[in-house]
């Protein structure tokens, strides 16, 4: 069984900086991807980002771009997100998934973290 564990969370002000980690257990995900999601009060859940495992390609949502940074680790079977210039709007619970791809124009994903609390202040 997959299991998801993100770290990471918590407060800060506008404009600093969070890193989150996700390690998976349960299989390893070789040529998939593996993504953050991140749903704000009121929202639906949105794509954040996603990386290949194995050829380290990269996708990012564009309110993210150039902000945040996707990376993985394949010996510990983890993804990291490193948040800088964080924004108000980036408050939201952040969720690891995997296997992330997508469908039509959307992305999802078969697994779901438990989800890390993200708060920016103004």
């Amino acid at each position: 069984q997959v299991q998801l564990v993100e770290s990471g969370g918590g407060l800060v002000q506008a404009g600093g900086s969070l890193r989150l980690s996700c390690a998976a257990s349960g299989r390893t995900f070789g040529g998939y991807a593996m993504g953050w999601f991140r749903q704000a009060p009121g929202k639906e859940r949105e794509f954040v980002a996603a990386i290949v495992f194995n050829t380290g390609s990269t996708y990012y949502a564009d309110s993210v771009t150039g902000r945040f940074t996707i990376s993985r680790d394949n010996g510990k079977n983890a993804v990291y997100l490193q948040m800088n210039k964080l924004k108000p709007e980036d408050t939201a619970v952040y969720y690891c998934a995997a296997p992330t791809y997508t469908r039509g124009n959307y992305w999802t994903a078969d697994y779901w973290g438990q989800g890390t609390q993200v708060t920016v202040s103004s």
